[in-house]
């Protein structure tokens, strides 16, 4: 999890200067700062039961996901406004990081959300679950009490923004279904203008 925020802010200072928010520097900086406090608060992994480390989470996710959505917002407009002076090359260097930043945060917020949290899977609560892993199809096939780790959900993530719809884990709560529909419509529609406006420029 902390690798993958570490990826998503350095796309954020990659990004070409014209793709850039105003202010942008802010984006990268809150993240650091407040997963360093995750870290300290829990290292190694985040499993003890403290409301302040959930919040602190949960900011952390909505703040990327607000850099993610400005990110995609100033690409589309770069696109349909037909800015002179961009090339292919730029273009599609900064659809990549919009999109593998759009993976990152919706499979932080599967992490955060499903079954109650990381805290709540560490500790084997017993809340339900909002998806349906092919591990609890074929409990034969893995060990036993498995529980989804965030490779899972940044697997889940990835599958749902290249198929644009569920693959081998089922959305089965009403939350999990409306966030999956986001996320494929965010990916799909980045997707289709970079691409088209790319393939136009060449």
């Amino acid at each position: 999890m902390a690798a993958a925020v570490l990826a998503a802010v350095i796309l954020q200072v990659g990004t070409p200067h014209r793709g850039r928010v105003p202010g942008w520097w802010v984006f990268p900086i809150l993240e650091v700062v407040l997963l360093a406090f995750l870290v300290i608060r829990d290292p190694g992994r985040i499993d003890r039961r403290a409301r302040v480390t959930r919040v602190i989470t949960i900011v952390l996710i909505t703040v990327m996901s607000a850099a993610t959505l400005a990110g995609i917002g100033i690409l589309i407009y770069d696109i349909l406004a037909g800015l002179q002076g961009i090339n292919a090359t730029d273009l599609l260097g900064r659809g990549a990081a919009v999109w593998v930043g759009n993976v990152i945060v919706f499979s932080l917020w599967f992490w955060e959300l499903d079954r109650g949290g990381p805290v709540e899977r560490a500790a084997g609560s017993g809340v339900r679950p909002s998806f349906a892993f092919p591990e609890d199809a074929t409990p034969e096939l893995v060990p036993e009490g498995w529980m989804p780790t965030y490779p899972d959900y940044l697997y889940l993530a990835y599958t749902n923004a290249t198929a644009f719809s569920p693959t081998d884990t089922l959305p089965i709560r009403m939350w999990a279904k409306m966030t999956m529909m986001l996320q494929s419509s965010a990916s799909l529609v980045t997707a289709i203008l970079v691409v088209a406006r790319a393939i136009n420029i060449l």
